[in-house]
């Protein structure tokens, strides 16, 4: 029988994020995928203009309770963008009602990148945000949201004592593990640095850094990540396979950027992802 996960975010119908980019991902890695969208937007925002956007926030309790008359299991709970403080407080709800001693609960607590909220964001849902990451079993900010969930200053310049430090006291929020993507030390290398509290241990992947900026690759990396460890995987299987499939998939777009600025071409690379999931 096949693992189920629902992942909880935005669709973009255009653009190559969110529920776009995790529902095709999940579902070749092997899952079956269930989600909620909590808006529909005509594009992303990120480089387009005059977008189309419908609120969802009312159709989630609704969805939860029907689910739950169901008695519907999910094996993971995968949250991405959530537009409001409403929306947040809404999804520990639902922790709550279909959380069970066997579900992995992953946030990925979208708020911002390059030092900078996203807009419509403020610190002040950096502190709900927070509250939701203490609900999770594993936590996948980029350094950016770290900064904003600790109330630390945001920089670029780090070294693997600085990362670990950070990575302590994002577990302290009550996960059990945290994840920093986006990790680049000053080798020539990008990727990722795991923290597991219990076992207090380190885990890491990386990658040769690629000199472009692509929108979705933390949707990519967060998709592959929650849907390998829900299938089983260890902490450093789930950080190298997303590492490798994200660059993959930044490396297919790259000949092809001028005509796919908005987002990466992940497509190709799902036979390898499909087949390396059939190990977990």
């Amino acid at each position: 029988m096949l693992k189920r996960i629902v992942t909880i975010q935005d669709i973009s119908c255009f653009g190559k994020c969110s529920l776009t980019v995790a529902l095709p991902i999940l579902s070749a890695m092997g899952l079956e995928t269930a989600v909620i969208p909590t808006a529909v937007l005509s594009t992303h925002t990120g480089g387009f203009t005059g977008y189309t956007f419908r609120d969802l926030t009312d159709d989630i309790p609704d969805i939860t309770s029907h689910w739950k008359s169901l008695d519907i299991h999910f094996d993971g709970i995968y949250t991405g963008y959530l537009g409001s403080a409403k929306q947040v407080k809404m999804v520990a709800d639902f922790f709550d009602t279909f959380k069970c001693s066997n579900t992995t609960i992953i946030v990925d607590p979208v708020m911002g990148d390059a030092g900078k909220l996203y807009a419509g964001f403020t610190p002040d849902f950096a502190l709900e945000m927070k509250a939701l990451c203490s609900k999770a079993d594993i936590i996948v900010p980029n350094m950016t949201e770290a900064s904003y969930l600790l109330d630390v200053p945001y920089t670029e310049e780090y070294d693997q004592v600085y990362i670990e430090h950070i990575l302590r006291k994002l577990s302290e929020f009550g996960c059990k593990a945290a994840v920093l993507t986006g990790v680049r030390y000053n080798d020539g290398m990008h990727g990722a640095v795991a923290y597991v509290k219990e076992s207090d241990s380190f885990y890491s992947s990386f990658m040769p850094h690629i000199e472009h900026s692509m929108h979705g690759t933390g949707d990519v990396f967060a998709s592959v990540f929650s849907g390998a460890l829900t299938k089983g995987a260890s902490m450093q299987q789930a950080l190298e396979t997303a590492v490798a499939f994200t660059s993959d998939a930044i490396n297919e777009t790259v000949p092809y950027m001028e005509s796919c600025w908005y987002g990466v071409s992940f497509e190709p690379c799902l036979g390898k992802l499909a087949d390396i999931s059939k190990n977990f």
